[in-house]
């Protein structure tokens, strides 16, 4: 397998973990729509909170802020692109 293969073979993956991700976040919109706050809101509340943690605890730097800033600003380009 060559380095060019290997490259190909990331960006595959990394492609369907993120079409997977969106995937997951649409799902979450159409349930937030249709469940009430008072259902939703706890269960978004913990996962916010273990998220937070998380990320603190990782340390990342400033440039991989910067990355998943980015992807996210991506995300929502795309998103209003389509509607």
């Amino acid at each position: 397998m060559t380095d060019s293969d290997v490259h190909e073979t990331l960006t595959t993956k990394h492609e369907a973990n993120r079409e997977r991700r969106i995937e997951a976040i649409k799902q979450w919109v159409r349930y937030i729509e249709r469940e009430p706050p008072g259902v939703w809101g706890p269960q978004q509340n913990a996962l916010v909170d273990d998220q937070l943690e998380a990320a603190r605890a990782t340390n990342t730097s400033p440039e991989h802020q910067r990355h998943v800033r980015s992807v996210a600003e991506d995300i929502v380009t795309d998103d209003d692109a389509v509607q």
